[in-house]
């Protein structure tokens, strides 16, 4: 028997009514697994650098087995740079290099760099035109229904690299099921942690790491992700592409 476990938390209310984002985080469990992760994720929420939060939600909620569909996990190719130009014009040659055009790496670095605040989700671009094709404003596209098959590689990243493992572990988590979903080639993302100045390039394969996408203070990440909608039709819609990122479970082997 599976659970999902959820946690968000925020300061000066819940989300919906305005709060400021803290941190979230998301598991797949057996049930004789949940309550030290429950543990794990509260302490999380309230020892993050982005503050303490006022508002914090916990939800369980049982998974039938047959939903739940396996994806692989991406290789992981570590980066150098010494600046955030540097890591920035790598981010779009590799994004070019997976059928993005220049326009579109252009378009979607530029909305990320203007970001006032940080998205909820991801936008959507498409990969040739550059063009939005979502129209969720800064909510985005939220994905979800995601862990790793193997709790105890969590509890690795963290003891072997303390919170930048867990990181790590978590992006790539993500950057995978994304890269599985039909009609996305490639993704581009760094996060609104002030500390974190890392961010990477997701593509069908592979997790191009990025040392050095932002400068460190900044509170403010966001994502992008690059579809083809030559793949999208009256049989796979966009629709049909969202449902898969917001709610097909999905566990990373």
């Amino acid at each position: 028997m599976m659970y999902s476990i959820k946690m968000r938390c925020s300061k000066g209310g819940p989300h919906e009514k305005g709060g400021k984002h803290i941190s979230g985080a998301e598991r797949i469990l057996r049930e004789d697994e949940i309550e030290e992760e429950l543990i794990n994720v509260y302490r999380r929420a309230i020892t993050h650098e982005r503050g303490k939060p006022d508002f914090i939600n916990l939800k369980i909620e049982k998974i039938d087995e047959d939903d739940i569909i396996y994806k692989k996990r991406l290789n992981i190719n570590q980066h150098q740079v010494n600046s955030i130009e540097e890591g920035l014009n790598l981010a779009k040659d590799i994004l070019k290099e997976n059928s993005v055009s220049e326009e579109s790496a252009d378009n979607a670095i530029q909305n990320l760099l203007e970001l006032e605040e940080s998205m909820h989700g991801a936008m959507l671009f498409d990969k040739d035109s550059g063009e939005r094709i979502d129209d969720n404003g800064i909510k985005g596209v939220r994905v979800t229904g995601i862990a790793s098959a193997d709790i105890s590689k969590y509890k690795e990243s963290l003891k072997n690299d303390g919170r930048e493992g867990l990181h790590l572990e978590e992006a790539l988590i993500l950057a995978s099921k994304i890269a599985s979903c039909k009609g996305i080639v490639a993704e581009l993302c760094w996060s609104d942690d002030p500390s974190y100045v890392i961010g990477y390039v997701g593509t069908k394969d592979n997790y191009e790491r990025i040392p050095i996408l932002k400068e460190e203070g900044n509170p403010i990440g966001g994502r992008v992700f690059f579809v083809d909608s030559n793949q999208l039709n009256d049989d796979y819609t966009l629709d049909d592409l969202i449902d898969y990122l917001e709610n097909q479970i999905v566990l990373i082997e």
